[in-house]
């Protein structure tokens, strides 16, 4: 049952991560186009240098919760390469319960008021030609942090997975691989 749910959230991190990638695609896109407009035609627009930091936020606010199950966030490995699966799966079983749930929660709720004050006095840029509607971007945080918490649970059943397994065979599909890239 829980290599079921593993595999459950692993492909929903895959569908995550290629929205993210066109999202990406269309940051570069418009940093492409913004960067000729100003150099070769001498005009800029505020509203797509707004446009490039916004998706460029939302890259970076949802590609953490997709880093999170591949195993691509920052940690210290020369310490941690070193470990036993099953030591790594506890640290990050402990980790992930201890240190980053709380943290993620308190983002969250703490985020709500904010996206809601942006919304209740209809926000936009300070600056003329802005983006409107502000609190569309303010309201990825909560978004985002909502999506961590969902991957952190897909990461401790994981992490659990490879604690069930680390005393019959000490390998992990994780280690090795997926079964989607194998295929």
């Amino acid at each position: 049952m829980l290599i079921k749910i593993e595999n459950f959230y692993r492909r929903l991190n895959r569908l995550w991560g290629r929205i993210l990638s066109i999202v990406f695609l269309l940051m570069a896109v418009n940093v492409f186009f913004d960067v000729v407009m100003r150099y070769s035609f001498h005009n800029s627009s505020v509203a797509m240098q707004e446009l490039e930091w916004h998706l460029f936020s939302i890259v970076i606010l949802f590609g953490v919760s997709v880093s999170l199950i591949d195993e691509a966030h920052v940690r210290v490995d020369f310490l941690y390469d070193r470990m036993s699966l099953r030591s790594k799966a506890l640290i990050n079983i402990i980790g992930t319960v201890f240190f980053l749930l709380p943290l993620a929660l308190l983002i969250l709720f703490g985020s709500l008021d904010f996206v809601e004050d942006s919304y209740r006095i209809g926000e936009i840029s300070e600056n003329p030609g802005g983006l409107p509607y502000r609190y569309l971007i303010k309201g990825m945080i909560p978004l985002s942090f909502f999506l961590l918490i969902f991957s952190a649970f897909g990461y401790t059943v994981q992490n659990i997975n490879i604690l069930r397994n680390a005393g019959a065979d000490k390998t992990h599909p994780r280690q090795h691989g997926t079964p989607e890239e194998s295929k």
